[in-house]
């Protein structure tokens, strides 16, 4: 397809936009998840106990599981929205192949309450069924495009590599320092990278970056800070 012109650059006007969108969601939100659990569980350990065997194990556990429930869910998330969209369309290409004259006159309304007149909202709807009646009838009936179709591997592969990545940063900044420094490293290091991510999934969604940015990382600074609590109550128990 090629590039239109007269378009503004930041609007999206390329074909399957849906599931690039899509694509880019389970990533942000894959390694936001991999930060903030795989921290918090670090962050708890090292409450416990300096050992760096504890905090290692109980950090690539929870990297391998968070990454596996992540991938899992995405892909069962989106294979139902998936399976959905594919359902609508087949009922919209039934409606259409049973009874036409209807399907028209119900597209027809659609643009007529939409603010165009009679006149015009039949000519509009005689020409746009003429040139492709189903994706007309999907646009204005339903808001989808049968040519962009969610892909479930791409979103469970996207969230499963995206928490992985944000996984491993606090188990670089909980490890390499020295004893006295893997809490405060830790905490500053998850925090900037919370705040990164903020930033970049507002860029995506073209909402606030100051304020996703700031919703991240004081919801990060309070799970850390509430399983590292619990982690010292638990090791100066004698509990553990």
């Amino acid at each position: 397809m090629s590039e239109l012109v007269g378009f503004h650059d930041n609007e999206p006007h390329t074909p399957n936009i849906a599931g690039r969108l899509n694509w880019l969601r389970a990533g942000v939100l894959g390694a936001n998840d991999g930060i903030v659990s795989v921290a918090a569980t670090v962050v708890g350990v090292a409450g416990v106990t300096n050992s760096p065997t504890p905090i290692l194990v109980a950090g690539i556990a929870a990297l391998v599981g968070g990454a596996v429930s992540m991938a899992l869910g995405e892909y069962v998330s989106v294979s139902s929205q998936r399976d959905s969209q594919r359902a609508l369309i087949e009922k919209e290409r039934r409606e259409l192949a049973e009874d036409p004259e209807a399907e028209l006159a119900e597209l027809t309304e659609i643009y007529r309450t939409q603010g165009l007149s009679e006149a015009t909202a039949t000519q509009v709807a005689l020409e746009l069924t003429a040139h492709d009646a189903l994706s007309a009838h999907l646009a204005a009936e339903l808001n989808i495009s049968q040519h962009e179709e969610v892909s479930p591997w791409q979103a469970a592969y996207a969230s499963a590599a995206a928490f992985t990545v944000g996984a491993i940063l606090p188990l670089i900044a909980i490890l390499l320092p020295p004893a006295g420094w893997r809490i405060p490293v830790t905490f500053l290091a998850v925090l900037f990278a919370l705040a990164l991510t903020g930033t970049v999934s507002a860029s995506i969604g073209g909402s606030s970056k100051t304020t996703s940015a700031l919703r991240l990382v004081v919801g990060g600074a309070l799970a850390l800070a509430a399983t590292y609590g619990i982690g010292t109550a638990l090791g100066a128990s004698g509990i553990i």
